[in-house]
């Protein structure tokens, strides 16, 4: 088959053009829409703009079941500090950097843009053979698998589906991690406290994917800069405000920033403890996180007094507290991570501190354990809105797959080895999918993807030619 790399990547600027963050479906949709009307490809939308094009079958494959190929058209909207990059307008600034395909201060979005660009590829290719298609593209899959979790039934009819959201070419992905997500408001009060005014900014973390890389030893900067404030608290430093993460409860926190106050004749040399917290953070961190950086500038921000003492002495408390981090192993498949808590964001509104937490397991009682405690030193600390959404299931891999078996026997012709069979730790729509329709055989791959929802997110452009080639030698077996 001709090499369709060039014809992807086109696809692909086309969609990098339009403004598709989580909770903002409508321009995407439509341009989904359109793109099929414009091929001649019958598509249908649900009321979360899930949508569905249909693709006839290659000549001679009319009479086969169909075969769903499946993406998800949201992107988490990571930036640097200096990006100016507004990402309910502007256009992604894609370009090449060498084998790898970026975006310039921003997440790239190939998680799961290229898939998008992959199947709408392979619908207008005239040299793929294939039998009916039905290209299911959902919605908000990065705050919580929405779109899945609204699907109806009925909507798609194919019993054989190919999610194309892994993200390591020659690695199939047979199983996945539920999870659920936990917001909860801490009130505080505040008292009028006099002195000079200090920003404080914690960042140069990689950051990530919470669940394909929470194991990886990276830094969380609202952990971290938790454990700086609540040492600066106890010396007599005010806290007057803080904030981390860019509420995507998927993405580890990358920077955090707070605003403290110094008491007149305080004895505490900010500068002083900052370095000192610098070396211990870059200590720990090693390799795995080599960037991080504590700054200090003088602030002229006067909109908060200083919380209460009490007040900030429980908010750094609580975030001590929270789980975070890899919490079990499974005993099952070695290195596999099965139980972790992310706490992604922290942010003042109307008042009161959102937290947002992310708990994820493939044992789905210990998935409600770790959400509990969550809970629970939520509710300790006096934390007055407590919710938990946002649930899905496991997918608990079948060993037995036919589709599975076909897809490494495909594989080891095409490439003259085995894949890499594996269950991941991220959530992946095919668990919600499954449950809603019994009987649907799944598999999950494709082209790599390196630092996903961060600004560092890379897609390696020689891995689309091999994972194509897969996908449509794959659909011509089926």
């Amino acid at each position: 088959m001709t090499d369709r790399t060039e014809s992807i990547l086109s696809l692909f600027g086309e969609i990098s053009r339009i403004p598709r963050s989580s909770g903002n479906r409508g321009p995407i949709r439509t341009w989904l829409a359109d793109w099929a009307d414009r091929h001649g490809f019958p598509c249908r939308v649900d009321g979360y703009d899930n949508l569905v094009m249909e693709v006839p079958a290659s000549p001679g494959f009319e009479g086969h079941p169909p075969v769903v190929l499946q993406g998800h058209s949201d992107m988490v909207c990571e930036k640097t500090p200096e990006s100016n990059h507004d990402f309910d307008t502007d256009p992604l600034d894609i370009y090449r950097d060498g084998e790898w395909l970026r975006a310039r201060d921003t997440t790239l979005g190939a998680d799961n843009g290229i898939a998008l660009a992959m199947a709408l590829d392979l619908a207008v290719n005239g040299e793929a053979v294939h039998p009916p298609l039905e290209i299911l593209i959902t919605s908000d899959e990065e705050i919580g698998l929405d779109g899945a979790n609204a699907l109806e039934p009925g909507f798609i009819k194919g019993k054989i589906l190919i999610n194309i959201d892994s993200e390591d070419e020659g690695v199939l992905t047979v199983g996945c991690a539920g999870g659920m997500d936990c917001l909860f408001d801490l009130p505080v009060s505040r008292r009028r406290g006099e002195g000079d005014r200090h920003e404080i900014v914690l960042n140069g973390l990689i950051g990530g994917h919470s669940g394909m890389e929470i194991n990886r030893g990276r830094g969380s900067a609202l952990v971290m800069m938790g454990r700086v404030l609540s040492s600066l608290v106890s010396s007599g430093v005010l806290l007057a405000d803080l904030e981390s993460g860019s509420g995507a409860t998927n993405a580890i926190s990358r920077e955090a920033r707070a605003l403290v106050v110094i008491p007149p004749g305080s004895p505490v040399s900010l500068e002083g403890e900052l370095a000192k917290w610098e070396e211990t953070f870059k200590n720990e961190l090693g390799d795995a996180d080599p960037g991080i950086r504590l700054s200090l500038r003088k602030s002229g921000r006067e909109d908060l007094l200083p919380l209460a003492p009490e007040s900030a002495r429980v908010l750094t408390d609580l975030i001590l507290s929270l789980p975070h981090g890899v919490i079990a192993l499974s005993r099952e498949i070695e290195d596999l991570v099965e139980t972790s808590a992310n706490l992604a964001a922290l942010k003042l509104e109307e008042g009161v501190y959102r937290f947002s937490t992310s708990q994820r397991s493939s044992v789905m009682s210990r998935l409600v354990e770790v959400n509990r405690r969550t809970e629970a030193a939520a509710r300790l600390a006096g934390c007055t809105y407590i919710n938990t959404k946002n649930k899905y299931p496991s997918w608990q891999p079948n060993w037995d797959s036919p589709l599975l078996a076909l897809t490494k026997g495909v594989y080891r012709g095409l490439y003259g080895k085995d894949p890499v069979v594996e269950v991941i730790h991220a959530g992946l729509e095919t668990g919600v999918i499954g449950s809603k329709y019994p009987g649907m055989d799944m598999i999950s791959l494709g082209p790599t993807i390196r630092n996903p929802h961060s600004p560092d997110e890379g897609l390696h452009i020689p891995s689309l030619r091999g994972v194509y080639t897969l996908i449509s030698e794959l659909l011509k077996s089926l």
